[in-house]
C-alpha cells in the first residue's frame, strides 16, 4: 500500500471575525482536502502529550508514530542530526535564534528573513568571541545551533522559551531561568549583543531599511535522541520533503530518505508545484511519503490572515490535488492523510496546544458524512486519537478499517 501524509503545519486555528466567525482552514477554498473529507472521513488527533510545550518537534515527532514520552529530548538535537552534526556523550545541542529585539521587545525572531550569508559572518564573530565555551553551527538564515558540554544536570531544571512564542512581547519575561545552565545561557546571549551591536552587517542593513539582528536567542537544548528506524517500527520505508531542518533531521533519526525539492524555502514563497511532483515520483522507491509546508505556521506567527489562506490554497491546489489525481489513477491500494502538526493561532502569533484536524481516503477507509476539511467537522467526528502518536500504525495498517463506527483509539 502507498501512503501519502501532507502536513500544513500549524495551519489549525481559531474562527475569524473577519472570515464571519469561519476558520482559515474553513474558509479557504481546498477543494482537493474536500475531496478527500468525501471519499473518506474527518477526525482528530492531539500531537503534544501532557506536560509538553507545543511546538513541530513534539507534534511532528507523534505524528510519524513516536511518542513523545519515550524519545523526545529536545529540539535542537534533531535538527543537528539534519546537518549531520555529532553530539558527544555530555554534551548538549541548542538551538540558536537570530532575532530582532527592538527597545525590549521581540519584534522579529527571524531577524526579518536575515540571508544565511548575513548569518552566517555575523556567528563567525560570535564564536570568536566565545572562544572555546561553545561551538557555534550556522545553518539556513536565522535557524542556527551551538554545541556545548553539559556538565551533570547543569541544564536540568531549565526553562527556556522559543522566541516565535515571545513575538510583539517585552523579552525579560521569557529569558532562560532555572539554575546555573540558565545563567550560562543568558551570559551568551548578552555576548551577542555586544558582538552585534554596530556589526558591520548591521549597520549595512539598517542602511538598506531593514531590522538589525541584534542577538541571538538560545533555547530548545537536549541530548542526542535514540530513535528506532521506522523500518523495524513499522516495517515501511519512507521520504521526508521538506525544507526545514527539523523535519530533515527527525527524517534522518528514523532512516528515511531527504528529498530535496528546487524552490523549496521553507517560508512563504516556497515552490508548492515542485513538492507535489517531487512527492508523486518518490512514491516509486517508497511506502509512504511525507511533504511538510512550512507556510501556514510561518504565516500564523506573522499574524498574517490572507497569507495563511493563500497558503492553505497553494497546498490544496498544486500539492494535495496533484498526489490525490495520481493515487487514485493507482492500481495499488493507496492511502492519502492532510494533517498539520498543532494549531497556530493568528491571534497570538504562537503554537497552541490542542488536537487538529485530520481527513484521509483510501485503502478500507469508509466514507462518513462530511463533505469539507475544516476543524468544526473534525470536532464532530468520532474518530479521534487523544494519543496522536497512534494514529500512524493505524494509517500505514491495511487490515485497519477506517469509518463512522470507529471507537476512540486511547
Amino acid at each position: 500500500m502507498k501512503c501519502v501524509i501532507i502536513i500544513p503545519d500549524g495551519c489549525s486555528d481559531e474562527p475569524q471575525s473577519a472570515l464571519n466567525g469561519l476558520t482559515p482552514l474553513a474558509a479557504a477554498k481546498t477543494p482537493a482536502m474536500d475531496r478527500i473529507a468525501l471519499q473518506g472521513i474527518v477526525g482528530r488527533a492531539n500531537h503534544v502529550p501532557d506536560g509538553f510545550t507545543s511546538g513541530s518537534a513534539v507534534a511532528n515527532m507523534s505524528l510519524l508514530g513516536y511518542s513523545p514520552n519515550k524519545f523526545f529530548t529536545g529540539r535542537a538535537p534533531i535538527e543537528a542530526a539534519a546537518q549531520g552534526v555529532e553530539i558527544a556523550t555530555g554534551q548538549v545541542a541548542i538551538r540558536c535564534n537570530l532575532v530582532s529585539i527592538i527597545d525590549g521587545v521581540m519584534t522579529s525572531f527571524t531577524a526579518e528573513q536575515i540571508p544565511s550569508d548575513d548569518a552566517r559572518i555575523l556567528l563567525d564573530d560570535l564564536q570568536l568571541a566565545l572562544g572555546d565555551q561553545a561551538k557555534v553551527i550556522p545553518g539556513v538564515s536565522y535557524r542556527n545551533l551551538m554545541l556545548c558540554n553539559a556538565d551533570g544536570d547543569q541544564f536540568a531544571d531549565l526553562v527556556a522559551h522559543p522566541p516565535h512564542d515571545v513575538t510583539d512581547k517585552v523579552v525579560t519575561p521569557y529569558l532562560p531561568v532555572g539554575g546555573s545552565g540558565a545563567a550560562l545561557l543568558r551570559q551568551w546571549m548578552n555576548v551577542s549583543e555586544k558582538v552585534f551591536r554596530d556589526h558591520v552587517v548591521n549597520q549595512k542593513r539598517v542602511a538598506e531599511g531593514k531590522l538589525p539582528a541584534t542577538q541571538v536567542w538560545l533555547w530548545g537544548l537536549g541530548r542526542r535522541p535514540e530513535l528506532n528506524s521506522f523500518q523495524s517500527q513499522f516495517g515501511k520505508n519512507g521520504a521526508m520533503i521538506t525544507a526545514v531542518d527539523l523535519l530533515r533531521g527527525l527524517a534522518k533519526l528514523i532512516g528515511w530518505s531527504i528529498v530535496n525539492v528546487p524552490g523549496a524555502t521553507g517560508y512563504l514563497d516556497t515552490n508548492y508545484a515542485n513538492k507535489g511532483k517531487y512527492a508523486i515520483s518518490s512514491l516509486q522507491q517508497h511506502d509512504i511519503v511525507v511533504v511538510h509546508v512550512e507556510a501556514t505556521d510561518e504565516a500564523s506567527h506573522e499574524g498574517n490572515l490572507s497569507a495563511k489562506i493563500e497558503a492553505l490554497e497553494a497546498i490544496d491546489e498544486k500539492i494535495v490535488g496533484p498526489v490525490l489525481d495520481h493515487l487514485e489513477n493507482s492500481d495499488s491500494p493507496r492511502r492519502i492523510m492532510v494533517t498539520p502538526d498543532h494549531p497556530t493561532f493568528l491571534r497570538t502569533k504562537t503554537h497552541s496546544l490542542g488536537h487538529v484536524p485530520f481527513s484521509m481516503c483510501g485503502w478500507n477507509v469508509v466514507a462518513d458524512r462530511f463533505e469539507h476539511y475544516h476543524e468544526q467537522n473534525s470536532q464532530r467526528s468520532v474518530v479521534c486519537f487523544d494519543q496522536g502518536d497512534e494514529l500512524m500504525p493505524c494509517f500505514l495498517n491495511p487490515e485497519f478499517h477506517f469509518s463512522s463506527e470507529f471507537e476512540n483509539a486511547s
